[in-house]
């Protein structure tokens, strides 16, 4: 399957534009602090949102198309009374962090990073377990979705599976991972972690944006 085309479009950056290219959009914001950016499905609505205000575009997600009969049956839908989480890396490794929001409402509960180096999957664990510890200090009965089955297996099997190596760079993130598997070993929770499908439901809530 041929993999879809994006457009990057940089309102605040050291060099604001439309690129073609993650990579390319990366160079022109790495190291701006408050940089704006967003992609798009095509360069019309690159161009349309360039030419924009950034506050129109910030956080939109992209919407699910129509669901079919079995789909909806199948499926149904989200269960508001959730947290969502998700992770960005720009690499991998690469930059990366990860954050919690209201499923309903988007509003963010927790945000770590950026980490100077991190994989989105290690990202996707931190995010549950911090969620799960959230949850259970706040006495909530909300449930967790994740987008990242690898992520829901580290956490059934109490293991952050990562190829990555521990470094200079990378420290105080593995010092986290050590303390997330340590809660999971150490705590009991009934939060059930679920699936977000993605695919009927459009981007989960907590998406950075950025694929």
């Amino acid at each position: 399957m041929a993999k879809k085309e994006k457009f990057y479009t940089v309102w605040k950056g050291k060099r604001p534009g439309i690129y073609d290219t993650w990579k390319d959009c990366k160079a022109a914001i790495d190291g701006f602090k408050g940089a704006q950016y967003k992609s798009f499905t095509s360069f019309a609505e690159a161009k349309k949102a360039y030419n924009g205000d950034y506050a129109d575009y910030k956080g939109k997600k992209k919407q699910p198309g129509k669901l079919s009969a079995a789909d909806a049956l199948k499926y149904g839908t989200p269960n508001y009374n959730s947290i969502s989480v998700d992770a960005a890396s720009s690499g991998n490794p690469g930059i990366m962090e990860y954050q919690g929001v209201d499923t309903k409402t988007g509003k963010k509960l927790f945000k770590q990073g950026p980490f100077q180096q991190g994989t989105n999957n290690i990202g996707e664990f931190l995010a549950i377990v911090h969620g799960l510890a959230y949850l259970k200090k706040n006495k909530s009965d909300r449930i967790i979705y994740t987008d990242s089955r690898t992520a829901m297996s580290w956490v059934r099997k109490k293991n952050c599976n990562t190829k990555l190596e521990e470094n200079d760079k990378n420290k105080e993130l593995f010092e986290m991972i050590r303390r997330a598997v340590e809660w999971l070993k150490t705590n009991s929770y009934t939060t059930p972690v679920v699936k977000w499908e993605t695919k009927v439901w459009g981007e989960i809530p907590a998406d950075f944006g950025r694929k």
